[in-house]
């Protein structure tokens, strides 16, 4: 009886899918998400690698502002959610690289919340709208919305597949770069602008709240099965597109928003790729306990067949004299 339950509610759940999936919105919305995927996976590898994660998150908070203001005075959420996270992101770049990183964050954080509280409150209209700037909305995104994604993204990506190279080197070991002439703080301004960028246009898909679900979960799974920065960003640009596309199609039939699944999937992620890279570091401890023995042995027998051949080659000389 269970078992014929089960199996008609997953009936139901696929053939409501398979119906929405067949609904004009709901493939742009699936656009929506796999352009939101590429876009993260690129920036994610480079986030972590920079250790910005707590940044993003101040970023998004002041992208929520800006799209907070945008619905209160009634101009386009992207474009609002744009120029606050382009804002956020300039002034925690520039007071990062006088020290003041940390408590920037905190500074930028609480003045984005307290406006967008306010601009929230004030805000006329239906109180749902408003609601799915902090937990996301995909089902709603506007054609208009796709394209300015589709138009971000391929800025984007273009930027950073043209300034690989220097951009890898001042995240990865910026006193060396800047001593090789990288120009460190232009690069940091700048990979926080895209940073801004990004973050503006995850808010309308997963909510403010959940922006590093996207823009850090991927980059630190991935971190954990390699150490090749190019394969870095392909891993992470596969664990977003299946974050966001996958949460995005899992949702449709329960009607839930997106956010609570694409969080899951990307933390179940994170776990296996954590699972895996314990494994492996595991297995190369244990290799080198075991070549370490080996080299051990080896200098041992070596020791002692100079020492045999010392002690032969003196008997042989006492018996000569």
């Amino acid at each position: 009886m269970g078992g014929s339950s089960l199996s008609s509610s997953l009936s139901k759940f696929w053939e409501d899918t398979q119906y929405l999936l067949s609904v004009d919105f709901v493939q742009s919305s699936l656009w929506a998400c796999a352009l939101l995927g590429i876009l993260s996976g690129v920036m994610t590898s480079l986030i972590v690698l920079r250790q910005m994660s707590f940044s993003v998150h101040a970023t998004s908070e002041l992208a929520l502002m800006g799209a907070s203001a945008a619905l209160l005075f009634g101009f386009n959420l992207g474009f609002g959610a744009i120029a606050g996270a382009i804002v956020a992101a300039i002034i925690l770049a520039v007071l990062g690289l006088k020290g003041q990183q940390d408590s920037a964050i905190g500074v930028v954080m609480s003045f984005g919340l307290g406006l967008s509280v306010l601009f929230l409150h004030l805000y006329p209209g239906n109180s749902n709208t408003a609601m799915t700037l902090l937990t996301g909305q995909i089902v709603g995104v506007s054609a208009a919305s796709v394209w300015l994604l589709a138009l971000t993204t391929v800025i984007i990506v273009a930027i950073v597949a043209l300034f690989w190279r220097p951009m890898l080197f001042a995240s990865a070991d910026p006193v060396m770069a800047q001593a090789a002439g990288v120009p460190v703080r232009v690069i940091s301004v700048g990979f926080a602008i895209l940073v801004g960028l990004t973050a503006a246009q995850s808010v309308q898909i997963v909510g403010s709240l959940l922006v590093m679900a996207l823009l850090i979960t991927p980059g630190a799974a991935a971190v954990q099965i390699t150490s090749s920065p190019v394969r870095a960003v392909l891993w992470s640009t596969i664990f977003a597109e299946v974050a966001a596309v996958g949460g995005l199609i899992l949702s449709l039939a329960p009607g839930l928003p997106v956010s609570v699944f694409v969080t899951t999937i990307s933390f179940i992620i994170y776990l296996v790729c954590r699972l895996i890279g314990w494994l492996r570091n595991r297995r190369a401890v244990r290799d080198d306990i075991a070549a370490a023995r080996v080299t051990k042995a080896h200098f041992e027998g070596r020791s002692d067949s100079e020492k045999h051949h010392t002690s032969t080659h003196d008997e042989h000389c006492a018996h000569q004299d």
